[in-house]
C-alpha cells in the first residue's frame, strides 16, 4: 500500500500524515479525479442507455 501511495502522488504514508499541507493538497486532487470520473460515467452511461 505504502508503495501505491508513493507512486500515486510521491510521499509515503508517513509524510501524508505529517504533513497537513500535502495532504490536502492530495485530497483536492483525489476529489478533482473523482468527479471527472463520476462525469465520465455518467456520459457512458447515458450513451449506453439511450441505445
Amino acid at each position: 500500500m505504502e508503495k501505491a501511495m508513493h507512486q500515486a502522488h510521491g510521499i509515503g504514508y508517513a509524510e501524508y500524515d505529517r504533513n497537513l499541507e500535502e495532504r490536502l493538497k492530495i485530497e483536492r486532487k483525489r476529489e478533482q479525479e473523482y468527479k471527472v470520473s463520476q462525469q465520465m460515467l455518467n456520459e457512458f452511461t447515458g450513451k449506453v442507455n439511450k441505445s
